[in-house]
């Protein structure tokens, strides 16, 4: 098929010339990837996870402005095939990724000034544009640069700047001289401040070509929808309608587990939610192992039953009010997110041609967080509204036992059919 590699093109670890394996990686190369990771994931935490409370002080009462603030991540991903074709076919991928940080930035500054709901709404909407793309844009980069064994060594340093984000809110109050830092507009000057050193750094790494540069391009090209011809292969289709639906019960835990833990009496939630990356770390490094062993399909699949893992969990915690059950489904978030959407990653650059990996990324990207987080938010949003206490001393919470067991059943059911639907058409990690 035109455009689309053969198979056995697809997963070969040493396929880019002049890299064996991971290990012969120059470290310079290997320090600036990880730093660029460690920045990029860092920008995001800083201003979106406080931000609610801002938000919900400056909207007036019963208005939507909340609900349509958590909703600007999964509008921004929509950019990220157009950003990929850009990386594809016109710009650097690296001069690409500063360009996004640093418009990301200007916006943010911006918010910082902002005092209208709606208008705060546009720019932060705007500020998802630009930076939802930078996921797939590092994804490239960093596999363009490396091998694709090594990607989850580097990908781990993000891990560890959404961590860190959290120094932002210590130093914010210092810098700025005041007692509170989350819910204050001083989050998007914080966030500014982290784009412009995450765009800095971006001139500095490795360079990373337009494989398609000077071609010929079409109106599909302009709007970053070029990779969609890998959808005519039997395994891509799958995987991608697969990995969307995967995102229905990955992403209700994103939205929705602050308000369970809330309920629940739990403090310091943010604290509590990021016990999941600090765990994470030790999962990301075990990736590369794991698809050495398992290959794509039984790691998705491995990923999908410690999804389920989680909701029974949950389930668990929430019909008998054990707090050891909820830190368990907490704590395997590392392995659910390094296998479904790093091991996505991985995949999509082994089966996609050189040609459309920025564009092909892109395409994931919009379906993991974009369309994912849509259906979720419809789905789960629906079944939670059916499942609210109307009278007793716990009015207006929510019964979590229906939920999770309905998102138990949906991750088994979809683990069953990625075992015997998918069947990845590239070559699985070899030894080099």
């Amino acid at each position: 098929m035109p455009g689309v590699r053969h198979p056995a093109d697809g997963m070969d670890p040493c396929r880019k010339k002049g890299v064996a394996m991971s290990n012969s990686m120059p470290m310079g190369t290997r320090v600036k990837l990880s730093a660029m990771m460690f920045l990029q994931f860092m920008i995001l935490p800083v201003w979106f996870i406080p931000m609610f409370p801002y938000i919900t002080k400056m909207a007036p009462e019963g208005s939507i402005l909340p609900l349509l603030c958590g909703m600007i991540m999964g509008f921004g991903a929509l950019a990220s095939p157009i950003f990929g074709m850009f990386a594809d076919r016109l710009m650097n991928s690296e001069k690409v990724l500063a360009l996004c940080n640093f418009v990301t930035a200007a916006l943010l500054a911006y918010a910082y000034t902002v005092k209208t709901p709606g208008a705060l709404f546009v720019t932060l909407l705007l500020v998802m544009v630009f930076y939802m793309p930078t996921w797939s844009l590092t994804a490239t980069i960093a596999m363009g640069s490396s091998t694709t064994e090594a990607f989850p060594q580097i990908r781990v340093f993000g891990t560890l700047g959404w961590v860190a984000s959290a120094i932002f809110s210590i130093v914010g109050t210092k810098v700025f001289g005041i007692a509170q830092f989350d819910g204050t507009p001083h989050i998007f000057a914080a966030g500014a401040i982290a784009a412009v050193m995450a765009g800095v750094l971006a001139f500095f790494l490795p360079p990373t070509e337009p494989p398609a540069k000077g071609e010929k391009m079409s109106l599909v090209d302009t709007l970053g929808l070029r990779a969609l011809v890998l959808l005519k292969r039997p395994d891509f289709l799958v995987f991608s309608v697969l990995i969307l639906l995967a995102m229905v019960p990955f992403q209700w835990y994103n939205v929705y587990n602050s308000t369970y833990l809330s309920e629940r009496g739990y403090e310091y939630l943010t604290g509590v939610m990021n016990l999941g990356q600090v765990l994470e770390l030790v999962f990301m490094l075990m990736i590369p192992v794991i698809l050495k062993k398992a290959g794509y399909k039984w790691g998705m699949v491995l990923g999908l039953l410690a999804l389920a893992f989680r909701y029974v969990m949950f389930y668990l915690g929430a019909s008998y009010g054990l707090r050891i059950c909820d830190y368990s489904g907490i704590l395997i978030h590392g392995l659910i997110f390094g296998m479904l959407v790093v091991g996505s990653q991985m995949y999509v650059d082994a089966a996609a041609p050189s040609d459309l990996r920025g564009q092909a990324q892109g395409f994931i990207g919009l379906i993991m967080f974009s369309l994912g987080t849509f259906l979720s938010n419809f789905v789960f949003d629906g079944i939670l509204k059916k499942n609210v206490i109307t009278e007793g001393p716990n009015i207006g919470k929510h019964v979590w036992t229906t939920p999770y067991l309905i998102a138990l059943v949906f991750a088994l059911v979809l683990a069953v059919l990625m075992a015997v639907a998918f069947k990845p058409a590239v070559r699985e990690k070899t030894n080099g």
